[in-house]
């Protein structure tokens, strides 16, 4: 085979290089080049002629004595295109231009020695490889690799395979042994999570004292994660069982289990360690919020743009119960103390007073037990049951937090209310310490509010974020330690 067929030419450019190479490099007076071109049709210019004659006849002394690649003398670059009468396109390359890249197959260019000019004597083209067949760069690429370090893996799920509830974290071990403090107000950063690429709509501590280092957050971004929130912030476990927007997500009481509401009309339970889905069910509504029932962990509710709200059995997946209204959408859900009447928020406002804005149902007969409950002109985006006393709170969009006795007819107390902080339009929710003694509220100014739940005045407040801060978890173990979240997809750990 001859060598020529190896080089891949990128244009005309190499074949000019090989045919001055040629006309150099033969020891007799009169040449011809590949092209056909004598040296007598080359016509330097009268200016040059003489110094580029002896530049000429100095590389070819050298050339002759080392016979190493041939290289142009800027001068020649002044010769007349004209050299040539059979090829006129051929013509020697302005050194000062952009050199064209070469082709990835070129074999190194021959030289004739003068003493012998059968002999070929191999000169390498710097910046050019040589080829080299592809079980050869196979058999080097094995032997690079060291058998006992073989190179790291990155795994595309992190962690997958590592366990999630057996293990605990050291910070919240070492608080359970210790007696409960009273509830404590955040005030510095602790660390930053990042991984959502859309709106965080909420944040939540695991119930489980000794797995509660875990949070869920539940994204727009279609996804929902566990993160370490305790101690490495590192992401856990990322879940991906919806198409559409995550709207709602919560722990099960046990913390195995996750149950989500999304945009793409389903809910759906999810285990905490495999990610696989135990129970999805078509709602054939956008969900907005998703509740377990306190006393049957296998029934669930959900609510969204809808005038039903569903119950539904997870064991069967079938829905049991339905409760109807006059309204276009749910916003949230909240079973009262014991489970017997829970109560919806709604998006239904009146002319003159807020009909239908808060409802309360009997859970068992699906009969609406009151529709008088709060008498404003505003929607209410959130809810939140004290953990301790007979009360319940609604965040408003009238830039305050109202309180509601949990017990029938479920009266506002018209003296005490929570304000301080902006909601204006944003699902900005609520939420109280493992105690009662604080509430907490985020802000569309991306503000975090704590407010002391016996006198309603603000205890604290810091900018948390840039963003609309959608909600403020307070973890049940660890004191004063809090996680937020907001509008720009981004959640931090206060303590």
């Amino acid at each position: 085979m001859k060598m020529s067929s190896l080089v891949a030419y990128d244009d005309s450019e190499s074949e000019d290089e090989s045919c001055g190479q040629k006309e150099e490099g033969a020891p007799a007076p009169s040449q011809t080049d590949p092209a056909g071109c004598s040296n007598s049709d080359l016509r330097p210019r009268a200016a040059d002629s003489v110094s580029d004659q002896t530049a000429l006849g100095r590389h070819r002394g050298v050339t002759e004595q080392s016979g190493s690649t041939l290289h142009f003398h800027p001068k020649l670059q002044h010769w007349d295109r004209g050299y040539c009468s059979g090829r006129k396109d051929k013509h020697f390359k302005d050194s000062s231009a952009k050199p064209r890249r070469a082709g990835p197959l070129q074999a190194p260019l021959c030289v004739p020695d003068a003493s012998n000019p059968a002999k070929r004597v191999s000169a390498s083209v710097s910046g050019v490889r040589p080829y080299v067949p592809k079980r050869q760069r196979h058999a080097r690429s094995e032997e690079t690799e060291d058998p006992a370090n073989p190179p790291e893996q990155v795994l595309g799920d992190q962690t997958r395979k590592s366990p999630v509830l057996s293990d605990g974290s050291l910070r919240v071990k070492a608080c359970l042994g210790e007696k409960p403090k009273a509830a404590g107000i955040p005030r510095k950063l602790l660390m930053s999570l990042e991984g959502h690429q859309g709106p965080v709509n909420t944040v939540q501590w695991c119930p489980v004292p000794h797995v509660s280092h875990l949070l869920l957050s539940a994204s727009m971004d279609k996804t929902f994660k566990v993160w370490d929130g305790a101690e490495s912030g590192r992401c856990l476990r990322l879940y991906t069982c919806h198409s559409g927007a995550v709207r709602d997500a919560s722990w099960t009481p046990c913390g195995q289990q996750l149950l989500t509401g999304s945009f793409d009309n389903t809910a759906a339970i999810t285990d905490v360690e495999t990610g696989q889905q135990t129970v999805k069910v078509d709602n054939q509504f956008k969900v907005m919020c998703a509740v377990l029932h306190p006393n049957s962990p296998d029934v669930f509710l959900c609510g969204g743009y809808s005038s039903v709200v569903k119950a539904w059995d997870s064991r069967c997946c079938k829905v049991v119960k339905a409760y109807k209204a006059a309204i276009q959408q749910t916003l949230d859900i909240l079973f009262l103390r014991g489970g017997k009447d829970f109560i919806t928020s709604s998006d239904c406002v009146s002319r003159d007073s807020a009909d239908r804005t808060l409802i309360a149902w009997d859970y068992q007969t699906t009969a609406k037990v009151s529709n008088q409950i709060y008498h404003e002109r505003y929607t209410c985006p959130s809810l939140a049951l004290h953990p301790q006393e007979e009360s319940f709170v609604a965040q408003t969009n009238g830039n305050y937090m109202a309180l509601f006795s949990s017990q029938r007819p479920y009266r506002m107390n018209k003296r005490r209310r929570f304000d301080g902080h902006k909601v204006e339009g944003y699902a900005v929710q609520c939420d109280f310490s493992p105690d009662g003694a604080i509430l907490a509220s985020g802000s569309s100014t991306g503000s975090a509010h704590f407010y002391d739940y016996q006198s309603s005045r603000v205890l604290h407040s810091v900018q948390a974020h840039s963003q609309p801060c959608l909600r403020v978890s307070q973890h049940p173990v660890l004191h004063a330690t809090a996680a937020t979240c907001d509008w720009a997809g981004e959640i931090k750990i206060w303590h």
